[in-house]
């Protein structure tokens, strides 16, 4: 007997339960992995609240990351085999897969053999982030030198991703962060400019670091009441991309700063690239050629233990790390 970890209804931390029950065989297109890490993201915070872009079934389990140990693979599956190191990629309904157990099922394409230079913490946590900052910054905008990115909520583990991704494709970042604490970790992260919304004027600040264009693209999981301001520090026709919701308060449109500016508002989720063959593939292969050269690299929070898991998602939901929160298991 396994534990795995689901919840009966929507709710706090608390409603996580650790469930005792036996790992069926790998199923057509299918492999089975004994976990070792598993990456923490938002995204299942938001999922055990019936926060997020679908409903969860109950009673259902939680988590996209994962790294771990091929055990079995079913009948049709070709590319992996016993005892292969592997991690997962968030291209799965949660209502159907899950990573928050000892042993765990998993589609075949959303298995990766990860680099060996990755340990399993490591490999736990670059799927989910790095994934989701290429499919907007390089599949989607296609930045390039020259372009300025402006990142809010900089230092969570995507915040960190899209830093490294933006440089990485010669593009130059623009942190945003509640307040100077973070200001220097920033900086060593690759953020050659870094704004402290609450002490600073983030539009002058925007318009002095680009000499007055504004920024090309804006990367925003936050939403809210300051939505507007982000969109007056885009140059004209530039993109901004709305991947989350971290604001519960009302989104504003700033209909005279959009018909002004003409900018695209575009909706983004991580599906773009992982929910295409041709396209993950290729973001595959960029974010671990990345990995392999050193320009990208995943920065880490802190590690939690497996059965310390509600005390983990009440630690997310305090938003105050810096990197990916990962639980080995």
């Amino acid at each position: 007997m396994l534990r795995i970890i689901k919840f009966a209804k929507a709710g706090g931390p608390e409603v996580l339960e650790f469930i005792e029950m036996e790992v069926p065989a790998p199923g057509p297109s299918e492999v089975r992995i004994r976990v070792k890490a598993i990456g923490i993201n938002r995204a299942e915070s938001m999922w055990r609240n019936d926060k997020y872009v679908e409903s969860p079934i109950f009673p259902a389990g939680l988590g996209y990351d994962a790294a771990g140990v091929v055990d079995a693979v079913g009948k049709d599956v070709t590319g992996f085999a016993v005892g292969d190191i592997v991690s997962t990629i968030p291209a799965f309904s949660l209502n159907k897969y899950s990573t928050y157990g000892e042993v765990i099922l998993a589609p075949d394409h959303a298995v990766v053999k990860h680099p060996e230079s990755l340990s399993f913490v490591e490999a736990a946590s670059v799927w989910m982030m790095f994934l989701t900052a290429y499919g907007a910054l390089v599949f989607d905008a296609q930045v390039k030198a020259g372009d300025f990115v402006i990142i809010p909520a900089a230092s969570s583990s995507i915040g960190l991703a899209a830093i490294q991704i933006a440089n990485y494709a010669g593009a130059t970042p623009i942190a945003l962060t509640r307040t100077s604490e973070k200001r220097q970790r920033l900086r060593e992260a690759g953020a050659p400019h870094v704004i402290a919304t609450q002490e600073q004027d983030m539009l002058a600040e925007v318009m002095r670091i680009t000499q007055g264009k504004g920024a090309r693209v804006v990367f925003d999981p936050v939403s809210g009441p300051d939505f507007p301001k982000l969109i007056a520090a885009l140059t004209f026709q530039g993109i901004a991309y709305v991947y989350g919701a971290l604001s519960e308060d009302e989104t504003t449109i700033p209909v005279l700063e959009v018909i002004r500016k003409m900018p695209a508002i575009k909706g983004y989720s991580i599906r773009l690239v992982t929910g295409d063959a041709e396209r993950r593939k290729v973001a595959i292969e960029y974010v671990t050629k990345g990995l392999a050269s050193g320009a990208l690299k995943p920065i880490i929070d802190r590690i939690f233990k497996f059965d310390e898991m509600v005390e983990v998602h009440r630690y997310l939901e305090n938003s105050g790390q810096f990197g990916k929160i990962v639980v080995t298991v």
